[in-house]
């Protein structure tokens, strides 16, 4: 008898473990992939994915952006996914090609972004957003055939960074002419000092110096020419003299040994100028927001001038190099794309903006921000009387013809190329490239 009672009880208590169990809510079908993505999901799936490449401050603003989203509504999460600037690109371009891209993604317009929008890849936000909103030379990289896919929040420009305490030190004022400029590298190599941190692996921060050579001897005109088409080629005289000047300043020993191995997104090139062992660096204005978030008491040596202009050359000391950065767009595969574009319209406002320009030292890409950080201001200012900005030839270019130009440069500074033979790589290039 009383066994029979205890299996009774334990059927009784079995039944009753199934019931409750059955009451439980199920998990949610949200499904994500190691990078964060949600596209694999249901339709029903509330949890959209950001890929960007900021750090430090601009990290923490877009942070922000997307908890005011969630905020605003309700049961919708943001997975905010950093990736390494240079593995990013190709990351991405893999996801896009695999048909599970995040559902809102970082670029900075121009030609890589257009061969994701000439593939299909990337969502028309035309009528979307209020592109009143946005200054003109911002947005129009984002802007192909006039229809809109992607929503810029910041613009950089890329001077002459430089140890004010060093300068002092040894007597240097900031140079109006390229030759002035060379006395400067010079004096600093009496005295034991790098000239100009670089840390040139990633081959885009070597790309700056091609960039102004090329301009401060060929004219603003110069590139348009050559990516249009039009006159001048990429294997123009003045990309030569150009890349003969960059390799003239590698045998000065203007740089640090083995820059083509130093690696800028670790910091390498700015640990040379935190240690006093390098006085000036040719960079994007993002670099104080690096500063910021690696070593603030840095920033009170820090000063900047505009690229010189090269005696005899046809361009302008008020001629710059910047770009837009960061760029957001909506990924066509997206499976929430109403609530992504809601999520690109909350990173492109201008809370995000003012947030990002006074914590990272960045122009805003929005109209109406109110600038309070000192290096903002002053480099809104460079960039109000700027004559004619050079956006970065491998944002522009297209892919092959950018990462050609990317090679040869840093080919250029390892000296492993003549500037001639360099030159016609990228012009050949261009010529089976763009039509």
């Amino acid at each position: 008898m009383s066994r029979m009672l205890t299996r009774k009880t334990c059927f009784i208590f079995i039944l009753i473990l199934f019931l409750l169990a059955g009451c439980q809510p199920g998990a949610p079908n949200t499904k994500t992939n190691s990078e964060g993505s949600s596209n694999s999901g249901s339709a029903d799936s509330k949890t959209l994915t950001i890929w960007h490449v900021e750090t430090g401050a601009g990290e923490e603003s877009i942070k922000n952006a997307a908890k005011r989203f969630e905020e605003k509504h309700p049961g919708v999460a943001v997975k905010v996914v950093r990736q390494e600037n240079d593995p990013y690109k190709t990351k991405l371009s893999v996801a896009m090609g695999g048909g599970n891209p995040p559902d809102v993604f970082h670029s900075w317009g121009g030609g890589w972004l257009k061969n994701f929008v000439d593939a299909g890849q990337v969502y028309d936000i035309t009528g979307e957003i209020d592109k009143d909103s946005y200054l003109e030379a911002a947005i129009s990289p984002a802007t192909y055939e006039e229809k809109v896919y992607g929503v810029p929040i910041g613009m950089d420009i890329v001077p002459v960074w430089y140890n004010k305490e060093i300068f002092e030190k040894y007597g240097l004022k900031e140079p109006e002419t390229y030759d002035e400029l060379i006395t400067i590298v010079k004096k600093l190599k009496a005295n034991n000092i790098i000239p100009f941190a670089l840390a040139n692996k990633s081959k885009w921060p070597g790309s700056f110096y091609m960039m102004y050579l090329a301009e401060r001897i060929g004219g603003k005109d110069l590139f348009n020419e050559a990516y249009e088409r039009t006159g001048r080629g990429f294997d123009d005289e003045a990309y030569v003299q150009a890349a003969a000047k960059i390799q003239e300043l590698v045998k000065m020993g203007a740089f640090p040994d083995g820059v083509n191995g130093l690696n800028y997104d670790t910091g390498q090139s700015r640990q040379l100028l935190y240690s006093n062992k390098a006085a000036m660096e040719i960079q994007g204005s993002w670099i104080i927001g690096n500063i910021r978030n690696e070593m603030p008491e840095f920033e009170k040596k820090l000063g900047f001038f505009l690229f010189p202009a090269v005696e005899g050359g046809k361009g302008s000391a008020k001629d710059i190099v910047g770009g837009v950065s960061p760029v957001f767009s909506v990924a066509e595969k997206s499976v929430n794309k109403d609530l992504a574009i809601e999520l690109v319209k909350e990173l492109g406002s201008k809370e995000t903006a003012e947030e990002m320009a006074n914590k990272n030292g960045g122009i805003s890409a929005v109209r109406g921000v109110n600038y309070e950080d000192e290096y903002v201001k002053k480099i809104n200012e460079v960039l109000e009387s700027a004559e004619y900005m050079q956006t970065y030839y491998d944002q522009t270019l297209p892919t092959a013809v950018a990462t050609e130009h990317l090679d040869t440069t840093q080919g250029i500074f390892g000296l492993s190329m003549t500037p001639e033979d360099a030159v016609k790589k990228v012009e050949k290039k261009a010529e089976e490239i763009i039509k």
